[in-house]
């Protein structure tokens, strides 16, 4: 009789729990819906203890022992604060004391510190099952200091000639001259490029990888990369390139992306970053000013990847100190603007524990996984969000209101609205938004912060905490929720139910 009981129930409660709810619109997944963590493959996880040659943690600029098998063992932890994409510093085997991968001896061969050929086609196996994606940081611009090439007759046209670089402003010299004494690749030459394209080939055909993060663009001519894409891109469909040109013009940035580079890492967007969200009580609006350049300079602008800091800056965390701030406070708002904005969001290993660093290479230490977890949690709130709402990936960008750092955003997308709060500010902010900004006779239900805000007739009051972000998506008002009270009726009136049957049939067995 229980059983018979409580079967009917669990139906019911099914049945209720299946109606249907307003879906978020839904489209086949792009470029623009990732969110990238960047490792720096040494300094990140040591899985594999039998490749620790010339470790030494305590030297920066020594082997540290994070590899490939490592970044294997923490696929999971990545994925699950919502990132979809790794992106890992150069993996080919290096000069001696190039534990930052960018001193390449053999552009076939992965580094023995970091692992096995193997050990890659695994990482990315892996990272498919848990439908993630790679990307490895390719170098085309220079080798290693002291590559073998250089003593070769037959390749002595292969370099420029040794020259540093003194008018940043002159191309030709910015494209010819050896960056940090590193010794310049002349691309010009078809052998050498030949051998560069056939290289970023290989590696795709044999590991499936998904993308390229190219480095130093700049410093490599403009036709190079026109050819370099079309090739790369007919080994893999949909194969994505990250180009880094460092430079405050967009302008200047943007011109490469008629040569078949996909999207740039958005430095005039690093440099608002810093100046504003390192502290507090900065204006929001330099922020919104670099998203109308972009808007207007880029083909693709919602391909820029946006961050709070890399292996080649300052760390966050550092800036925050210096100014006397909380870093954690300053690296949740800063997160929540990275993913609530356009762009893909790229993260920097160690920003999740508010690792701390200075210049190169102590921007690079060893990262923590026995921490505390404030910005874990953060992190995994804002990247459920991205997932679960389309206007945060592809919604066009409005600025609703900014006051000396408080500010609110609008994103819209096929009929869903949200709207970001951000308060840079020591005090506790209230603004009101419109029936103009805002569609009238809606709520802003809060999904960061389960902050609720119910419109009336002359608009919306958002009140927001120093030094907090939240989210909100405009959403019919909450009125009775009929279907969980059809449920509890029905509950009842079952276990009246119940209640008589067995009273009736305790009374025929008596």
């Amino acid at each position: 009789m229980k059983r018979t009981f409580f079967s009917i129930l669990l139906a019911l409660l099914l049945v209720v729990a299946a109606m249907p709810t307003q879906a978020a619109p839904t489209d086949e997944r792009t470029w623009q819906d990732e969110s990238i963590y960047f490792i720096m493959v040494d300094r990140f996880n040591n899985g594999n203890p039998q490749n620790d040659a010339d470790v030494n943690i305590n030297d920066p600029k020594a082997y540290h022992g994070g590899d490939l098998q490592g970044i294997i063992d923490k696929l999971d932890y990545i994925k699950a604060m919502g990132f979809t994409t790794v992106w890992l510093t150069p993996i080919f085997q290096n000069e001696p004391g190039g534990y930052h991968g960018y001193w390449i001896s053999d552009f076939y061969k992965v580094d023995p510190h970091f692992g096995t050929l193997s050990d890659l086609k695994t990482l990315v196996k892996e990272a498919h099952k848990r439908d993630m994606k790679v990307i490895l940081d390719f170098v085309v611009n220079h080798t290693g200091p002291h590559h073998p090439w250089l003593n070769d007759p037959t390749k002595k046209d292969w370099f420029h000639e040794k020259k540093d670089i003194f008018n940043w402003t002159d191309q030709t010299e910015v494209e010819n001259g050896w960056l940090f004494g590193l010794p310049d690749l002349a691309q010009e030459n078809p052998e050498v490029k030949r051998y560069l394209i056939d290289a970023a080939k290989w590696w795709i055909k044999e590991t499936d990888i998904d993308g390229y993060r190219l480095d130093t663009v700049k410093h490599v001519p403009k036709s190079f990369w026109q050819e370099f894409s079309k090739e790369v891109k007919s080994v893999k469909k949909d194969f994505f390139l990250l180009g880094e040109v460092w430079h405050d013009d967009p302008r200047y940035i943007a011109d490469y992306g008629k040569y078949g580079i996909d999207g740039f890492v958005d430095y005039p967007l690093y440099n608002a970053i810093t100046n504003t969200l390192t502290k507090r009580d900065q204006s929001l609006r330099p922020l919104y000013d670099v998203w109308e350049y972009d808007r207007t300079f880029y083909d693709r602008p919602y391909l820029l990847g946006t961050f709070l800091d890399n292996h080649d800056t300052v760390r966050f965390t550092r800036l925050a100190l210096e100014n006397k701030q909380n870093p954690i406070t300053r690296i949740k708002l800063g997160l929540t603007y990275l993913f609530s904005a356009p762009g893909i969001p790229i993260m920097y290993y160690g920003t999740e524990i508010a690792l701390d660093g200075g210049k190169d290479p102590d921007n690079r230490r060893l990262m923590n996984f026995r921490t505390d977890q404030e910005i874990v949690d953060y992190i995994k709130k804002l990247g459920e969000l991205r997932k679960q709402l389309p206007s945060l990936r592809r919604g066009d960008f409005t600025l609703l209101y900014e006051k000396n750092g408080m500010a609110v955003f609008k994103r819209t997308y096929k009929g869903e609205t949200a709207v970001i709060a951000i308060n840079n500010t020591g005090k506790t902010q209230k603004v009101h938004l419109t029936n103009d900004q805002l569609e009238p006779g809606k709520e802003l239900r809060g999904l960061l912060a389960d902050d609720l805000v119910r419109s009336d007739q002359n608009g919306y009051d958002v009140i927001l905490n120093r030094e907090t972000a939240e989210i909100y998506v405009v959403a019919k008002k909450t009125g009775l929720n009929i279907p969980f009270i059809v449920m509890l009726i029905a509950i009842y009136v079952l276990f009246g139910w119940f209640l008589y049957y067995a009273k009736k049939r305790s009374k025929q067995t008596t």
